[in-house]
């Protein structure tokens, strides 16, 4: 019987949603016997929902660190309500219940593999230790896994914000090396470009579609310097810039277009692009949260577009394994990532 196992006992409104879909959950400490308890270590925001807060806030930090204590306070998890994304947690594991199915115990250090958005979430510190201008928050309080939550025991060759920064969008590689991996198997090695390819899902997603047999990958970019930083990864075979919200542009930049397009843009407007850049028969996978799935059905229709549309969600299995054997073997993608992360090379 479903309940527990999903946490509908810890919504609060309204009732009879699940946790994601929930305004508000209750994170009451107490755990039930298949619950997991985390003491949080530091949040990582999702990169659409952190660039939302700094342009609603003018990059006012301590605005930004103010309406993150609010939306927790306010919710119970750390669910923007503009974006309607999160992003996840590192912390140890302070108490596991009897029934838990997830193999913890306490004392392990781990990262939730879910959303915050369906996370039931308290901080008791208010934030005060955040300089609100990076995505990744440190933080003091408690989460609450359920029975059908996800979490990975760190690895202990990598420093905890690398780490972080890999498993918060670690979905993003599994499933576009599925959906290449299955092309070349079917049809022949695709021909894979990604929007947003500098970032860290993009970056993945390229060593992805290379390990799993594209034919030639090509990354897109919006600024001159992050087309020069791609460059040196040598993780793309081509490299162009262009901004994905004009998809005349994408279309022109890209000049054949792919049969695998993967958007890894944190900015709304992106769904004609990718759809123009993409040959008849092909597939387009979008991973932002700032995608608008309306524009982007309603785009394809428009377009006449013989394309297949995927939705990201962020689990394929043995995607944290995949993502963290990626950053060990790709020194391009360890230094996007190391970059990203604020330099961090220990913990």
């Amino acid at each position: 019987m479903i309940g527990t196992e999903v946490g509908l006992h810890r919504v609060l409104e309204p009732r009879g949603v699940l946790p994601q879909a929930a305004w508000r959950l209750d994170p009451d400490p107490r755990i039930r016997p298949d619950e997991v308890r985390i003491a949080v270590e530091r949040l990582n925001l999702d990169a659409a929902s952190h660039r939302q807060l700094r342009t609603a806030h003018d990059g006012d930090p301590e605005a930004v660190r103010r309406e993150v204590l609010r939306i927790i306070g306010e919710r119970g998890k750390m669910h923007n309500p503009v974006t309607g994304s999160g992003g996840m947690l590192v912390g140890t594991v302070d108490e596991a219940g009897p029934d838990s199915p997830l193999g913890l115990k306490p004392g392990d250090r781990v990262a939730t593999l879910v959303s915050l958005t369906l996370t039931p979430l308290a901080v008791d510190d208010g934030l005060a230790r955040w300089d609100g201008r990076s995505e990744q928050i440190p933080a003091s309080g408690h989460a609450i896994l359920f029975a059908r939550s996800i979490a990975a025991v760190l690895p202990a060759d990598l420093p905890v914000p690398l780490a972080l920064a890999v498993m918060d969008v670690c979905g993003a590689p599994a499933l576009t090396h599925r959906v290449v991996a299955a092309r070349a198997a079917g049809t022949g090695a695709p021909v894979v470009a990604v929007l947003g390819a500098a970032g860290k899902s993009g970056s993945l997603a390229l060593a992805a579609a290379r390990r799993a047999g594209a034919a030639r990958t090509v990354g897109l970019v919006p600024t001159e310097d992050e087309e020069r930083r791609l460059t040196a990864t040598g993780l793309a075979d081509r490299v162009v810039r262009a901004d994905a919200r004009d998809p005349v542009a994408v279309a022109a930049a890209l000049g054949d277009p792919a049969d695998v397009t993967v958007v890894c843009v944190d900015v709304p407007g992106c769904e004609h692009g990718a759809i123009l850049g993409t040959a008849p028969g092909g597939t387009v996978v979008f991973f932002s949260m700032a995608t608008s799935f309306p524009a982007a059905a309603l785009g394809a229709e428009g377009l006449a577009a013989d394309v297949t549309m995927l939705v990201g969600n962020g689990y394929v299995p043995g995607h944290a394994e995949l993502a963290l054997d990626l950053l060990r073997a790709e020194p391009g993608v360890r230094s996007l990532f190391t970059a990203r992360a604020g330099g961090h090379s220990a913990e």
